[in-house]
């Protein structure tokens, strides 16, 4: 496993800096005149295409994977009305137009929610039965919000501000996951949470949160060599990676959670070394709205200043 994670993870690293770049890149740049003809209001491509795009697909992967964890539980759960709700909760909560007012999003996100609580309760009562309606209804509605609400945070985050922040947000929560599994490796023997993940430890737990807050104060201070004057100094930059990394590892044990119920390691095979894309991806589901609202008190301090 180890050598697995040596060879992926430096690729997957590598993607996710390309994917930001490209995202970066594409904001300057003028629509071509097909598409600008069906959208006349834009003229460039709007600010996180690319993130969206990834997003939207690792969303559908981890749905999947979601789905089948379901089922092992006994859980008849749709595989189409799943991936469904979770890109209908993506949508919502990260493209909802800006000028609408505060009140109106919140109503299109609750409208959302009641309408894959209804088509969930119509679609599993379709063969005249109620057996198992209630679980699979629930299963429907933790994609909207885990795989749909939550994980829109990430291109919400894009859409107000840089993507190399949301770079800076991704790399310092993963960060975390990093020095915990070394460190956790090299000397870790009390367990964090035996009967729910017994491979962490309280000693990996310390060495992922101070990884973290180093990789969290040197991103803010290059970032504001960039210009991203905004952000706080490596002081603010280091306690927001302690916090994104004791969340991230909430996040971790979330996921934990859903699987130690269904009886599995990991969420699937997808990438050799990690497990399943949920595996990847399940810090960053919960620091993403924690780091949303964290962004947007340091801009608005920053303005106030």
């Amino acid at each position: 496993m180890l050598k697995q994670r040596l060879l992926l993870g430096p690729l997957l690293i590598l993607l996710l800096v390309g994917g930001i770049w490209l995202d970066s890149w594409l904001d300057r740049q003028l629509l071509p005149a097909s598409i600008g003809s069906l959208f006349p209001g834009l003229r460039d491509f709007p600010p996180g295409v690319i993130v969206f795009t990834v997003v939207l697909v690792l969303s559908l992967i981890a749905a999947r994977e979601i789905v089948r964890i379901l089922r092992d539980k006994g859980i008849q759960a749709s595989m189409r009305l799943s991936c469904a709700s979770a890109v209908l909760g993506l949508g919502v909560s990260c493209l909802v137009p800006t000028e609408f007012k505060g009140e109106h999003s919140a109503t299109i996100v609750s409208s959302a929610a009641a309408l894959v609580l209804a088509s969930s309760l119509a679609f599993y009562s379709r063969r005249q039965t109620v057996e198992g309606v209630i679980a699979a209804t629930g299963g429907t509605l933790l994609a909207f919000v885990y795989l749909g609400l939550m994980f829109g945070f990430v291109p919400a985050i894009r859409r107000e501000h840089s993507a190399w922040i949301l770079l800076w947000v991704l790399v310092t929560t993963k960060s975390c996951d990093i020095g915990a599994y070394f460190t956790g490796r090299a000397i870790g023997k009390h367990k964090l949470i035996a009967w729910l993940s017994p491979g962490k430890t309280w000693e990996g737990l310390a060495g992922g949160t101070v990884f973290a807050a180093a990789v969290g104060a040197i991103g803010v201070e290059v970032l504001r060599q960039y210009g991203h004057t905004s952000l706080p100094t490596w002081q603010g930059g280091a306690l927001a990676g302690v916090l994104f990394a004791l969340v991230g590892q909430a996040g971790d044990l979330m996921a934990s959670l859903l699987k130690r119920d269904a009886g599995i390691k990991d969420a699937g095979r997808i990438l050799p070394g990690f497990g399943g894309m949920l595996d990847v991806i399940d810090s960053p589901l919960l620091v993403a709205p924690v780091a949303y609202w964290w962004l947007r008190a340091v801009v608005h301090h920053a303005a106030l200043d």
